[in-house]
């Protein structure tokens, strides 16, 4: 009687397998893992698959590891400070000296005057004082960080109460809520208010011997409208200054100009008004609106800003030479001639005309020819992203994909697959392209993309 050979039994070797890979450029022991892994899911399955199917997928799972390296992407979305896209590039003068402090030892934390171990972020702190009219400032890793850290130095056992209204407490990227974020740094909620309408009174009953601070939260990513109401910067201030408590403001996005420079855009909270206005300590993100490295920002009262730095979690969350150069950089470039500004990639995109887009967008329909498919132009409005001016749209010129039997999610997904990948937008019938976030100079890249997935 003839034998019943196992259905394993025709599960390739490894090494069969290695051999016969597509080349994904991963590293071997990336590769062994992923066949071993796939090979013993296989052998665990009732139905074993063929040498052939096996193969294939493992080249799918490569493929899927490969793409999930962080690489560079063309952003056709609109959306200028993309959150999932890195948030807004860097300048090249920001990643020269960037290198320079890469490659070679520094002064990170060392006083070349003296011969012995100095301050770390000393004179970028002194140049973002003078830019925010602050009496000091510190930075740390990120935004959350710098709200937290505030949060912890300025509350202890006897005083661990934060005031904070209802209608600002907000959800931020990633699922992270203000509400969770005041329990992770040790201090406890105290809501005023209602979601809609906060007055004075509301903060003045609820201040007690246990409130450490009042805590304002800027509402960057989203917009209360009709029958609201909250009290001022300076209605606030007065209170804590006659409760002996301090006032402390998380912007978010905070920019550092009138972003109303821009005509379709209407001004961000800076935190030099927050700081005018009676506020006694702000934070506000490095790589949004001030278009830096991801870093957050803390002025204010040079006390506060002691008792911050004095704290055992500023350590924690402290920045790397490689935040501080590029950082280093940013707040020079506010600092010189308003042209200067120009240098900022995020600054660059907005200056661009859509007369300057329409002819970008010309030269690529032109090139595009009579290949498979249709690429059209077409007005379309951007947004600023990241939780910054969140009502705002910023006028642009797009291209418009159609291509012949692909539905237009079906066409995203090729776009995503070819190099570089191209993330566009899907509206009604079609892909759609957004040229303010596409740098003049990828232009050749976004055609040969674009060709690729016609082909």
């Amino acid at each position: 009687m003839k034998q019943k050979v196992h259905p394993n039994r025709a599960i390739p070797s490894v090494g069969r397998i290695l051999r016969e890979t597509v080349d994904h450029s991963l590293p071997r022991p990336m590769v062994l893992k992923v066949i071993r892994k796939t090979l013993e899911a296989i052998r665990n399955d009732s139905d074993a698959l063929n040498a052939e199917t096996i193969l294939e997928q493992v080249n799918t799972e490569l493929k899927a590891l490969a793409d999930s390296r962080i690489q560079p992407v063309i952003n056709a979305t609109g959306v200028l400070i993309h959150t999932n896209m890195g948030r807004i590039p860097l300048a090249n003068e920001v990643l020269q000296a960037t290198h320079k402090i890469a490659i070679q030892y520094s002064t990170l934390e060392y006083n070349l005057r003296k011969g012995q171990r100095g301050k770390r972020g000393s004179y970028i702190e002194s140049c973002l004082a003078g830019l925010c009219g602050a009496e000091a400032t510190a930075v740390v890793n990120n935004c959350a960080a710098a709200l937290v850290l505030v949060l912890k130095a300025l509350t202890d056992d006897t005083k661990d109460e934060v005031l904070i209204s209802r209608g600002e407490l907000i959800q931020i990227g990633g699922g992270f809520r203000i509400p969770d974020m005041l329990v992770a740094a040790g201090a406890r909620l105290r809501e005023v208010g209602t979601t809609n309408h906060t007055n004075l009174d509301d903060y003045q009953r609820a201040i007690s011997g246990r409130t450490a601070l009042i805590l304002r939260v800027h509402r960057s990513n989203f917009v209360m409208s009709g029958f609201v109401e909250s009290p001022s910067r300076t209605e606030l201030s007065k209170l804590a200054n006659e409760a002996g408590i301090p006032l402390f403001e998380d912007l978010g996005s905070g920019a550092l100009i009138e972003t109303s420079r821009w005509s379709s855009l209407p001004n961000a909270s800076k935190p030099q008004d927050a700081l005018q206005e009676g506020v006694d300590i702000v934070c506000f993100s490095g790589d949004k609106l001030m278009g830096g490295p991801q870093a957050g920002l803390i002025v204010g009262r040079e006390s506060l800003i002691k008792k911050a730095r004095q704290h055992p979690f500023y350590r924690a969350v402290r920045c790397d030479k490689m935040v501080l150069a590029a950082l280093q950089i940013v707040v020079e470039t506010y600092l010189g001639e308003d042209d200067s500004l120009k240098t900022i990639p995020l600054y660059k995109m907005l200056e661009q005309s859509t007369e300057r887009l329409q002819k970008r967008a010309e030269k690529i329909v032109e090139a595009w020819g009579g290949r498979r498919g249709k690429l059209s132009i077409q007005p379309h409005n951007g947004k600023i992203g990241g939780g910054a001016l969140p009502e705002a749209q910023v006028p642009s010129i797009a291209l418009k994909l159609n291509i012949p039997g692909l539905s237009p999610d079906a066409l995203a997904d090729k776009c995503r697959a070819v190099s570089p990948p191209v993330i566009g937008v899907v509206e009604k019938d079609a892909l759609v392209l957004d040229l303010r976030t596409v740098f003049p100079e990828q232009d050749e890249d976004l055609l040969s993309s674009l060709l690729a997935v016609s082909n």
